[in-house]
């Protein structure tokens, strides 16, 4: 229950965070996108700082969760954070709860908990090699990479959605090196502190940030969210069963896993398409039929 508890109160806080980063983010001129000056322009806005406050309590709600539980739990747990997102835009006046698209957030919920059931993630935990650190780290940098450099070459709802994947991969490869981390205060606080995986998180958090920073000053929260939603349980899912040998059941349970990953996508996809995000972020709805 502890990798849960954490995992969800992880969600929670990244939700407040992408809120407050959000509202600040869209302050900034387009002018700043992909520069050094995003941030300093950031570093002045005091509800940023408050987003940033969130993000760090998010990272050690999931240090803790990742301590007692692997990444296959941990990590796709951290879906909650897109009916949080909702739940805290309800509640800002002069909204309220009623607005908040609930059919979309039990299918996303419901799609999660399916998943996980599926998944049935066990506990073990298997030191990896250098090899599979350096495959798995190139893996993941090189993708990012090349989404990002779409990324630079297209603008509109496509660069959002390009840069939310990145982010999603990019603060999988830093859960990772998060994971290994934990499991290092088990030999110790100099363990963890001669580990090159501490710095390695500490470096891969801050591209993280920085991607992140890019996807929601690029496009609103409705591009942006669902991308983050959706593609971060399956990078992270890879890497625990790749890196970390984490077991999880394969054979029919297959296809519960794709279902709830489906659902996932059908519950963040209606959330997008809220009036409330659009609302929130002043964007007009497409139209449909």
């Amino acid at each position: 229950m502890i990798p849960v508890i954490f995992g969800i109160l992880a969600g929670a806080s990244n939700a407040l965070a992408s809120v407050l980063q959000r509202r600040a983010a869209k302050t900034a001129p387009e002018s700043d996108a992909f520069k050094p000056a995003l941030i300093l322009d950031m570093l002045r806005n005091r509800m940023w700082l408050g987003g940033i406050g969130a993000l760090i309590a998010a990272f050690l709600f999931q240090a803790v969760a990742l301590s007692t539980g692997g990444m296959s739990l941990v990590q796709p747990l951290l879906a909650v954070e897109l009916p949080f997102t909702m739940v805290l835009i309800g509640l800002l006046p002069p909204r309220g709860l009623k607005q908040v698209p609930w059919t979309a957030v039990a299918l996303l919920t419901v799609g999660l908990a399916a998943l996980l059931f599926a998944l049935a993630p066990d506990e073990s935990y298997h030191v990896p090699h250098a090899v599979a650190w350096i495959i798995a780290t190139a893996a993941s940098v090189g993708c990012v990479a090349g989404l990002v450099a779409l990324a630079w070459v297209i603008r509109g709802p496509v660069r959002a959605v390009l840069l939310g994947v990145g982010t999603s991969v990019s603060f999988a490869l830093t859960a990772a090196f998060m994971n290994e981390a934990t499991h290092d205060f088990e030999r110790g606080v100099e363990a963890v502190l001669t580990s090159w995986q501490l710095y390695a998180m500490a470096v891969a958090g801050l591209a993280s940030v920085y991607l992140l920073q890019n996807a929601l000053h690029s496009g609103t929260l409705v591009a942006v969210q669902p991308a983050l939603t959706v593609s971060d349980p399956v990078a992270s899912i890879i890497l625990g069963v790749g890196l970390f040998g984490e077991n999880v059941r394969d054979g029919p349970w297959t296809i519960v896993q794709v279902g709830g990953m489906a659902l996932i996508l059908l519950g963040s996809v209606g959330i997008a398409r809220s009036p409330l995000l659009h609302e929130e972020h002043g964007v007009t709805p497409a139209r449909t039929g």
